[in-house]
Protein backbone atom coordinates (compact mmCIF):
# COMPACT_ATOMS: atom_id res chain seq x y z
CA UNK A 1 0.00 0.00 0.00
CA UNK A 2 1.36 3.37 -0.96
CA UNK A 3 2.41 5.89 1.98
CA UNK A 4 -0.75 8.75 2.48
CA UNK A 5 0.88 12.74 2.66
CA UNK A 6 2.53 14.05 5.96
CA UNK A 7 3.48 16.63 7.37
CA UNK A 8 7.47 15.81 7.34
CA UNK A 9 9.39 13.27 5.59
CA UNK A 10 12.58 11.93 7.30
CA UNK A 11 15.55 10.72 5.41
CA UNK A 12 18.09 8.96 7.59
CA UNK A 13 21.58 8.50 5.29
CA UNK A 14 23.80 5.03 7.09
CA UNK A 15 26.80 4.69 8.28
CA UNK A 16 28.70 2.87 10.03
CA UNK A 17 29.35 5.03 13.39
CA UNK A 18 27.05 7.67 12.51
CA UNK A 19 23.93 8.30 10.65
CA UNK A 20 22.88 11.78 8.98
CA UNK A 21 19.29 12.71 9.59
CA UNK A 22 17.34 15.29 7.58
CA UNK A 23 13.29 16.55 8.18
CA UNK A 24 11.68 17.94 5.17
CA UNK A 25 8.26 19.95 5.32
CA UNK A 26 5.30 19.29 3.06
CA UNK A 27 6.77 22.02 1.26
CA UNK A 28 9.99 20.68 0.84
CA UNK A 29 11.97 22.92 3.33
CA UNK A 30 14.08 21.79 5.84
CA UNK A 31 13.01 21.15 9.01
CA UNK A 32 15.74 19.94 10.62
CA UNK A 33 18.75 18.58 10.21
CA UNK A 34 21.31 16.52 12.90
CA UNK A 35 23.93 13.49 13.46
CA UNK A 36 23.23 11.22 16.01
CA UNK A 37 25.92 8.02 16.39
CA UNK A 38 24.88 4.47 16.23
CA UNK A 39 24.90 3.55 19.90
CA UNK A 40 21.92 3.46 21.76
CA UNK A 41 22.34 7.17 23.41
CA UNK A 42 22.38 7.85 19.24
CA UNK A 43 18.90 6.06 19.17
CA UNK A 44 17.23 7.34 21.99
CA UNK A 45 18.06 10.93 20.23
CA UNK A 46 16.42 9.63 17.46
CA UNK A 47 13.55 8.76 18.94
CA UNK A 48 13.07 11.99 20.89
CA UNK A 49 13.54 14.52 18.55
CA UNK A 50 11.27 12.38 15.85
CA UNK A 51 9.11 11.95 18.69
CA UNK A 52 8.53 16.21 18.82
CA UNK A 53 7.44 15.81 15.12
CA UNK A 54 3.91 14.34 16.29
CA UNK A 55 2.50 11.06 16.24
CA UNK A 56 4.98 7.97 14.88
CA UNK A 57 2.13 6.36 12.33
CA UNK A 58 2.03 9.95 10.26
CA UNK A 59 6.36 10.48 10.01
CA UNK A 60 7.85 8.05 7.31
CA UNK A 61 11.25 7.38 7.40
CA UNK A 62 13.19 6.66 4.26
CA UNK A 63 16.63 4.68 4.83
CA UNK A 64 18.97 2.78 2.57
CA UNK A 65 18.65 -0.35 4.90
CA UNK A 66 16.30 -2.79 5.21
CA UNK A 67 16.94 -4.27 8.27
CA UNK A 68 19.44 -3.77 11.43
CA UNK A 69 18.97 -2.53 14.99
CA UNK A 70 18.27 1.14 13.86
CA UNK A 71 14.79 0.33 11.64
CA UNK A 72 13.67 -2.05 14.52
CA UNK A 73 13.85 0.39 16.56
CA UNK A 74 11.79 2.90 13.70
CA UNK A 75 9.17 0.35 13.05
CA UNK A 76 9.13 -0.15 17.28
CA UNK A 77 8.06 3.33 17.54
CA UNK A 78 5.26 3.25 14.70
CA UNK A 79 6.97 4.95 12.01
CA UNK A 80 6.45 3.75 8.72
CA UNK A 81 9.74 2.77 7.16
CA UNK A 82 10.27 2.75 3.64
CA UNK A 83 13.98 0.92 2.91
CA UNK A 84 15.04 2.66 -0.34
CA UNK A 85 18.05 1.31 -3.21
CA UNK A 86 21.24 2.98 -3.04
CA UNK A 87 21.17 2.55 -6.80
CA UNK A 88 17.46 4.36 -7.12
CA UNK A 89 18.99 7.57 -4.16
CA UNK A 90 22.35 7.46 -6.85
CA UNK A 91 20.58 8.01 -9.35
CA UNK A 92 17.94 10.30 -7.72
CA UNK A 93 20.87 12.51 -6.38
CA UNK A 94 22.42 12.97 -9.73
CA UNK A 95 20.13 14.38 -11.51
CA UNK A 96 19.15 16.67 -8.76
CA UNK A 97 22.19 17.60 -7.73
CA UNK A 98 23.68 18.97 -11.10
CA UNK A 99 27.27 20.26 -8.85
CA UNK A 100 28.14 16.20 -8.06
CA UNK A 101 28.85 17.39 -4.99
CA UNK A 102 28.15 14.32 -1.80
CA UNK A 103 27.95 14.38 1.58
CA UNK A 104 26.37 12.50 4.25
CA UNK A 105 23.89 15.32 5.29
CA UNK A 106 23.35 16.08 1.30
CA UNK A 107 22.77 12.39 0.90
CA UNK A 108 20.05 12.41 3.61
CA UNK A 109 18.12 15.03 1.93
CA UNK A 110 18.26 13.55 -1.07
CA UNK A 111 16.75 10.41 0.51
CA UNK A 112 14.46 12.93 2.30
CA UNK A 113 13.85 14.61 -0.67
CA UNK A 114 12.79 11.10 -2.76
CA UNK A 115 10.48 10.49 -0.05
CA UNK A 116 8.45 13.04 -0.29
CA UNK A 117 8.34 13.32 -3.85
CA UNK A 118 7.61 9.68 -4.83
CA UNK A 119 5.73 8.39 -1.21
CA UNK A 120 2.90 7.63 -3.26
CA UNK A 121 4.84 4.97 -5.04
CA UNK A 122 6.00 3.76 -2.50
CA UNK A 123 5.70 1.03 0.23
CA UNK A 124 6.41 0.63 4.35
CA UNK A 125 8.30 -2.04 5.28
CA UNK A 126 6.39 -4.39 7.59
CA UNK A 127 7.76 -5.09 11.20
CA UNK A 128 8.63 -9.40 11.57
CA UNK A 129 6.95 -11.07 14.66
CA UNK A 130 9.76 -12.15 17.23
CA UNK A 131 9.20 -15.55 16.10
CA UNK A 132 10.04 -14.45 12.63
CA UNK A 133 13.22 -11.84 14.13
CA UNK A 134 14.26 -14.88 16.10
CA UNK A 135 14.39 -17.56 13.56
CA UNK A 136 15.90 -15.32 10.71
CA UNK A 137 18.95 -14.65 13.26
CA UNK A 138 19.76 -18.08 13.55
CA UNK A 139 18.85 -19.13 10.09
CA UNK A 140 21.02 -16.30 8.54
CA UNK A 141 24.06 -17.21 10.65
CA UNK A 142 24.33 -20.83 9.84
CA UNK A 143 23.87 -19.55 6.33
CA UNK A 144 27.34 -17.62 7.40
CA UNK A 145 28.94 -19.99 8.97
CA UNK A 146 28.20 -22.55 5.86
CA UNK A 147 29.77 -19.91 3.56
CA UNK A 148 32.70 -19.78 5.83
CA UNK A 149 33.00 -23.26 5.79
CA UNK A 150 33.25 -23.11 1.72
CA UNK A 151 35.98 -20.49 1.77
CA UNK A 152 38.14 -22.28 4.34
CA UNK A 153 37.66 -25.79 2.39
CA UNK A 154 38.61 -23.76 -1.03
CA UNK A 155 41.76 -22.33 0.84
CA UNK A 156 43.44 -26.19 1.51
CA UNK A 157 43.49 -26.13 -2.52
CA UNK A 158 46.63 -24.07 -2.36
CA UNK A 159 48.19 -25.78 0.39
CA UNK A 160 47.47 -29.69 0.33
CA UNK A 161 45.22 -30.35 -2.90
CA UNK A 162 45.68 -33.99 -2.54
CA UNK A 163 43.95 -34.33 0.31
CA UNK A 164 41.01 -32.71 -0.66
CA UNK A 165 40.48 -35.51 -3.26
CA UNK A 166 40.80 -38.24 -0.73
CA UNK A 167 37.99 -38.25 0.71
CA UNK A 168 34.61 -37.93 -0.34
CA UNK A 169 34.00 -34.87 2.13
CA UNK A 170 37.06 -32.94 3.36
CA UNK A 171 35.01 -31.62 6.16
CA UNK A 172 34.27 -35.04 7.53
CA UNK A 173 36.59 -36.02 10.87
CA UNK A 174 38.34 -38.23 9.28
CA UNK A 175 39.46 -36.09 6.48
CA UNK A 176 40.43 -33.23 9.15
CA UNK A 177 42.39 -36.57 10.99
CA UNK A 178 44.30 -37.48 7.56
CA UNK A 179 45.35 -33.57 7.24
CA UNK A 180 46.01 -33.42 10.87
CA UNK A 181 48.39 -36.33 10.79
CA UNK A 182 49.75 -35.79 7.01
CA UNK A 183 49.37 -31.58 6.72
CA UNK A 184 52.42 -31.00 3.82
CA UNK A 185 52.81 -33.28 0.92
CA UNK A 186 55.94 -33.69 2.49
CA UNK A 187 54.84 -35.59 5.47
CA UNK A 188 52.48 -37.94 3.19
CA UNK A 189 55.19 -38.95 1.02
CA UNK A 190 55.96 -42.28 2.55
CA UNK A 191 52.47 -43.20 2.65
CA UNK A 192 52.25 -46.68 1.33
CA UNK A 193 49.15 -49.15 1.18
CA UNK A 194 50.06 -50.71 4.74
CA UNK A 195 50.04 -47.52 6.08
CA UNK A 196 46.95 -45.90 4.55
CA UNK A 197 45.42 -48.92 5.93
CA UNK A 198 46.41 -48.84 9.55
CA UNK A 199 45.54 -45.73 9.30
CA UNK A 200 41.45 -46.10 7.56
CA UNK A 201 40.83 -49.15 10.19
CA UNK A 202 42.34 -47.11 13.61
CA UNK A 203 39.35 -44.19 12.28
CA UNK A 204 37.08 -46.79 11.44
CA UNK A 205 36.77 -45.81 7.79
CA UNK A 206 33.60 -47.06 5.68
CA UNK A 207 34.34 -45.83 2.06
CA UNK A 208 33.96 -48.21 -1.01
CA UNK A 209 37.61 -47.01 -1.91
CA UNK A 210 40.32 -49.63 -1.35
CA UNK A 211 43.60 -48.59 0.67
CA UNK A 212 45.19 -49.33 -2.56
CA UNK A 213 42.94 -46.24 -4.42
CA UNK A 214 43.48 -43.94 -1.85
CA UNK A 215 46.94 -44.25 -2.21
CA UNK A 216 46.73 -44.31 -6.39
CA UNK A 217 44.17 -40.71 -5.95
CA UNK A 218 46.58 -39.51 -3.42
CA UNK A 219 49.52 -39.53 -5.76
CA UNK A 220 47.80 -38.73 -8.75
CA UNK A 221 46.69 -35.32 -7.19
CA UNK A 222 48.37 -32.21 -7.56
CA UNK A 223 51.47 -31.87 -5.53
CA UNK A 224 51.37 -27.96 -3.79
CA UNK A 225 53.74 -26.40 -2.46
CA UNK A 226 57.18 -27.91 -2.64
CA UNK A 227 59.71 -25.48 -1.35
CA UNK A 228 60.93 -26.27 2.46
CA UNK A 229 60.01 -22.77 3.39
CA UNK A 230 56.69 -23.02 1.90
CA UNK A 231 56.09 -26.92 3.09
CA UNK A 232 56.59 -25.02 6.82
CA UNK A 233 54.29 -22.36 6.36
CA UNK A 234 51.54 -24.73 4.25
CA UNK A 235 51.69 -27.03 7.39
CA UNK A 236 50.83 -24.09 9.77
CA UNK A 237 48.46 -22.96 6.97
CA UNK A 238 46.53 -26.29 6.93
CA UNK A 239 47.06 -26.77 10.62
CA UNK A 240 44.81 -23.50 11.15
CA UNK A 241 42.35 -24.31 8.83
CA UNK A 242 41.72 -27.70 10.42
CA UNK A 243 41.06 -26.14 13.17
CA UNK A 244 38.91 -23.89 11.66
CA UNK A 245 36.76 -26.25 9.90
CA UNK A 246 36.48 -28.22 12.94
CA UNK A 247 35.18 -25.77 15.44
CA UNK A 248 33.08 -24.20 12.27
CA UNK A 249 31.60 -27.76 12.24
CA UNK A 250 30.82 -27.78 15.50
CA UNK A 251 29.01 -24.54 15.68
CA UNK A 252 27.02 -25.59 12.38
CA UNK A 253 25.70 -28.61 14.37
CA UNK A 254 24.34 -25.99 16.89
CA UNK A 255 22.75 -24.04 15.35
CA UNK A 256 21.08 -26.84 13.42
CA UNK A 257 19.66 -27.77 16.45
CA UNK A 258 18.53 -23.89 17.07
CA UNK A 259 17.20 -23.87 13.57
CA UNK A 260 14.88 -26.66 14.62
CA UNK A 261 13.92 -25.47 17.67
CA UNK A 262 12.64 -22.17 16.51
CA UNK A 263 10.97 -23.46 13.56
CA UNK A 264 8.95 -25.88 15.28
CA UNK A 265 8.20 -22.29 17.82
CA UNK A 266 6.72 -20.62 14.96
CA UNK A 267 3.39 -20.45 13.83
CA UNK A 268 3.82 -20.73 10.21
CA UNK A 269 6.56 -23.24 10.66
CA UNK A 270 4.22 -26.46 10.20
CA UNK A 271 2.99 -24.75 6.78
CA UNK A 272 6.52 -24.59 5.53
CA UNK A 273 7.97 -28.11 7.16
CA UNK A 274 4.99 -29.86 5.55
CA UNK A 275 6.29 -29.30 1.72
CA UNK A 276 7.65 -32.17 0.00
CA UNK A 277 11.53 -32.90 0.42
CA UNK A 278 11.77 -29.09 2.14
CA UNK A 279 13.32 -30.92 5.40
CA UNK A 280 13.77 -28.46 8.43
CA UNK A 281 16.42 -26.31 8.27
CA UNK A 282 15.26 -25.50 3.97
CA UNK A 283 11.92 -24.74 5.77
CA UNK A 284 13.57 -22.88 8.12
CA UNK A 285 15.32 -20.86 5.25
CA UNK A 286 12.13 -19.93 3.31
CA UNK A 287 9.83 -18.44 6.03
CA UNK A 288 12.99 -16.75 7.65
CA UNK A 289 13.07 -15.04 4.45
CA UNK A 290 9.25 -15.18 3.45
CA UNK A 291 8.48 -13.41 6.77
CA UNK A 292 4.87 -13.49 8.69
CA UNK A 293 3.22 -10.54 7.35
CA UNK A 294 0.04 -11.63 5.27
CA UNK A 295 -0.33 -7.74 4.16
CA UNK A 296 3.65 -7.40 2.97
CA UNK A 297 2.66 -8.95 -0.30
CA UNK A 298 0.11 -8.08 -3.34
CA UNK A 299 -0.19 -11.74 -4.16
CA UNK A 300 2.09 -14.84 -5.23
CA UNK A 301 3.31 -12.67 -8.11
CA UNK A 302 4.68 -10.00 -6.05
CA UNK A 303 6.65 -12.46 -3.84
CA UNK A 304 7.60 -13.96 -7.21
CA UNK A 305 9.62 -11.04 -7.92
CA UNK A 306 10.68 -10.83 -4.36
CA UNK A 307 12.35 -14.26 -4.44
CA UNK A 308 14.12 -13.04 -8.10
CA UNK A 309 12.44 -16.15 -9.78
CA UNK A 310 10.33 -13.99 -12.14
CA UNK A 311 12.37 -12.08 -15.00
CA UNK A 312 12.00 -8.69 -15.81
CA UNK A 313 10.77 -7.97 -18.90
CA UNK A 314 11.63 -5.33 -21.53
CA UNK A 315 9.43 -3.62 -23.98
CA UNK A 316 9.89 -0.49 -26.42
CA UNK A 317 8.63 -0.26 -29.51
CA UNK A 318 9.01 -3.51 -31.49
CA UNK A 319 11.89 -4.63 -29.29
CA UNK A 320 10.84 -6.56 -26.77
CA UNK A 321 12.89 -9.20 -23.74
CA UNK A 322 12.82 -10.86 -21.07
CA UNK A 323 15.73 -10.91 -18.45
CA UNK A 324 17.24 -12.49 -15.28
CA UNK A 325 16.05 -10.69 -12.43
CA UNK A 326 18.90 -9.14 -10.58
CA UNK A 327 17.20 -6.91 -7.81
CA UNK A 328 15.89 -9.48 -5.30
CA UNK A 329 15.78 -11.29 -2.27
CA UNK A 330 19.02 -13.62 -2.85
CA UNK A 331 18.79 -15.18 0.21
CA UNK A 332 15.02 -16.12 -0.60
CA UNK A 333 16.04 -17.16 -4.47
CA UNK A 334 18.83 -19.22 -2.92
CA UNK A 335 16.20 -21.18 -0.68
CA UNK A 336 12.76 -21.41 -2.96
CA UNK A 337 15.45 -22.97 -5.54
CA UNK A 338 17.01 -25.40 -3.42
CA UNK A 339 13.52 -26.73 -2.71
CA UNK A 340 11.77 -26.39 -5.37
CA UNK A 341 14.77 -28.63 -7.17
CA UNK A 342 14.49 -31.08 -4.20
CA UNK A 343 10.84 -31.31 -4.60
CA UNK A 344 11.25 -33.04 -8.24
CA UNK A 345 12.38 -35.84 -6.85
CA UNK A 346 9.47 -36.69 -4.46
CA UNK A 347 6.47 -34.58 -6.51
CA UNK A 348 4.96 -36.15 -9.60
CA UNK A 349 3.32 -31.96 -10.23
CA UNK A 350 6.81 -30.38 -9.40
CA UNK A 351 8.66 -32.98 -11.85
CA UNK A 352 6.05 -32.78 -14.76
CA UNK A 353 6.89 -28.75 -14.87
CA UNK A 354 10.53 -29.29 -14.27
CA UNK A 355 10.65 -31.55 -17.25
CA UNK A 356 8.62 -29.65 -19.72
CA UNK A 357 10.32 -26.86 -18.85
CA UNK A 358 13.39 -28.52 -20.07
CA UNK A 359 11.48 -29.93 -23.01
CA UNK A 360 11.14 -26.20 -24.21
CA UNK A 361 15.12 -25.63 -24.39
CA UNK A 362 15.48 -24.09 -20.87
CA UNK A 363 18.91 -24.87 -18.73
CA UNK A 364 18.65 -26.08 -15.50
CA UNK A 365 19.04 -23.11 -13.18
CA UNK A 366 16.19 -21.34 -15.56
CA UNK A 367 13.89 -24.52 -15.00
CA UNK A 368 14.04 -24.53 -11.62
CA UNK A 369 13.01 -20.65 -11.50
CA UNK A 370 10.06 -21.90 -13.40
CA UNK A 371 9.49 -24.88 -10.92
CA UNK A 372 9.82 -22.04 -8.09
CA UNK A 373 7.29 -19.71 -9.44
CA UNK A 374 4.37 -22.93 -9.41
CA UNK A 375 5.48 -23.62 -5.93
CA UNK A 376 5.23 -20.14 -4.59
CA UNK A 377 1.61 -19.50 -5.88
CA UNK A 378 0.86 -23.06 -3.30
CA UNK A 379 2.74 -21.88 -0.48
CA UNK A 380 0.91 -18.70 -0.51
CA UNK A 381 -2.26 -20.24 -0.77
CA UNK A 382 -1.59 -22.60 1.90
CA UNK A 383 -0.30 -19.60 4.01
CA UNK A 384 -3.53 -17.40 3.32
CA UNK A 385 -5.14 -20.40 4.86
CA UNK A 386 -2.67 -20.80 7.59
CA UNK A 387 -2.55 -24.82 6.53
CA UNK A 388 0.09 -27.20 5.57
CA UNK A 389 0.71 -28.20 2.20
CA UNK A 390 -1.60 -31.40 1.43
CA UNK A 391 -1.28 -33.75 -1.79
CA UNK A 392 -4.61 -34.76 -1.70
CA UNK A 393 -5.67 -31.05 -1.82
CA UNK A 394 -3.27 -29.93 -4.41
CA UNK A 395 -5.14 -29.77 -7.79
CA UNK A 396 -2.57 -29.47 -9.75
CA UNK A 397 -1.23 -32.59 -8.29
CA UNK A 398 -4.55 -34.66 -8.25
CA UNK A 399 -5.49 -34.03 -11.95
CA UNK A 400 -2.00 -35.21 -13.24
CA UNK A 401 -2.23 -38.49 -10.87
CA UNK A 402 -5.76 -39.46 -10.84
CA UNK A 403 -6.71 -41.82 -13.67
CA UNK A 404 -9.29 -39.71 -16.50
CA UNK A 405 -12.32 -41.82 -16.80
CA UNK A 406 -12.93 -42.94 -20.87
CA UNK A 407 -15.40 -41.25 -22.76
CA UNK A 408 -18.20 -43.41 -23.42
CA UNK A 409 -20.03 -42.73 -27.12
CA UNK A 410 -23.26 -41.79 -27.19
Amino acid sequence: MALPESAYYVGIDWGSAEHAVCVLTEAGRVRTEFTITHTAAGFADLARRLARLGDAEAVPVAIERPDGRLVDLLLEAGHPVVPVKSNAIKAWRDAEVLSGAKSDPGDAMVIAEYLRLRHHKLSAARPFSPQTKALRTVVRTRDDVVRLRVMATNMLDAFWPGAKTLFADVESPIALDFLTRYPTPASAAALGEKRMAAFCAKHSYCGRRSPADLVKRLRSAPVGVTGEAETEAGRDAVIALVTVLRTLGTVKKDLDRSVNAHLGQHPDGHIFASLPRAGQVNAAQVLAEWGDSRTAYDGPDAIAAFAGVAPVTKASGRMRGVSYRWACNKRLRQAVTTFADNSRHESPWAADIYQRARNRGLDHPHAVRVLARAWIRVIHRCWLDHEPYQPDRHGGLQRLTTPQPLAQAV
